[in-house]
């Protein structure tokens, strides 16, 4: 009997909340695979996110084809909101009753609860799953895939899934994964799958760090008299002062606002190409950020406070 190999899941949000879509794309040695979807008409990319690797562990939980004298079944993602959270973070949430280091509630905290729940009942049955960070749009055809399927469904667009047939351990599931949060994918012909493309809300969560070239730009870019200021201000008040923006920052986030990408540039200090260029999901400090939509010149972001 053909065993699985290899998990990609992927989420997407057409607005950060909005209608999102999920998909999850499970390969097994003979060279089948077995792709799943879903969406939610009210929800967040990082829902989305968690969402499919739920229904991955699912399957993989109800499937004859786990393999539980072989290799770690390797799932790969592009959030590392996912990646952390289940491996790292997770550990701490539990230990302080599902509160944050800063003693807040965890966020998708009903969603933690069922990965964790499902980890734990892998791990009792002795399956193995290793949880690999990959790069969002880099070509990697997994991930690709996965993140053409979430699309479709976050527009409600028809896409062909492939679904190998396959016994499972129990009949109460649907491709293994529960009625209650799988929506019917949509029949088409595989040559009608392809979707559209917003010019904004990519899955894929990048960090931002400057490089030298970008550090050089907006030095380049900088007044004389702003230099000057910086320079002349004491340590313990540029501290004050970045304190003082952090906590901008999760105010702006807490309560949902939309700021323009010169507001988004003002917080972090760099100039409004350096934000529009990074795409449109990324990292900065303790923040996500999320390129939302376009009103008419303005590009409007939304920030999530990432909980450690």
């Amino acid at each position: 009997m053909s065993t699985i190999t290899n998990i990609y899941t992927d989420g997407a949000c057409s607005g950060n909340p909005g209608p999102g879509g999920w998909g999850t794309r499970i390969e097994f040695d003979d060279g089948q695979v077995h792709e799943l979807g879903g969406r939610d008409t009210d929800t967040t990319n990082n829902r989305m996110e968690m969402q499919a690797a739920i229904a991955a562990l699912e399957f993989v939980k109800t499937s004859e084809a786990a393999d539980i004298d072989g290799d770690p079944i390797c799932l790969h993602t592009d959030s590392e909101y996912l990646k952390n959270g289940i491996t790292k973070w997770i550990k701490g949430w539990k230990r302080k009753g599902w509160k944050t280091s800063a003693g807040k509630p965890v966020l998708n905290k009903d969603l933690w609860q069922q990965l964790d729940s499902l980890t734990q009942s892998l791990q009792a049955d002795q399956l193995k799953v290793d949880w690999r960070y990959v790069r969002g749009h880099a070509g990697n055809p997994g991930n690709e895939r996965c993140d053409e399927i979430a699309r479709a469904y976050s527009h409600a667009q028809p896409i062909s899934l492939n679904q190998r047939t396959d016994k499972t351990k129990t009949t109460d599931k649907i491709n293994g994964i529960d009625a209650s949060h799988r929506e019917k994918s949509l029949e088409t012909t595989e040559r009608n799958t392809g979707t559209r493309r917003e010019p904004f809300g990519s899955p894929a969560l990048r960090f931002y760090e400057k490089n030298a070239e970008e550090e050089s730009q907006d030095m380049a870019t900088s007044t004389l008299s702003k230099s000057n200021t910086y320079q002349e201000i004491p340590r313990i008040d540029r501290l004050k002062n970045a304190l003082e923006t952090l906590k901008v920052t999760d105010e702006l986030a807490k309560q949902g606002y939309l700021i323009t990408s010169a507001e988004l540039a003002d917080l972090m200090d760099v100039n409004a190409s350096a934000v529009t260029s990074r795409g449109d999901y990324w990292a900065w400090r303790n923040w996500t950020v999320s390129r939302i939509r376009r009103e008419g010149n303005q590009i409007l972001w939304q920030l999530e406070r990432i909980d450690e």
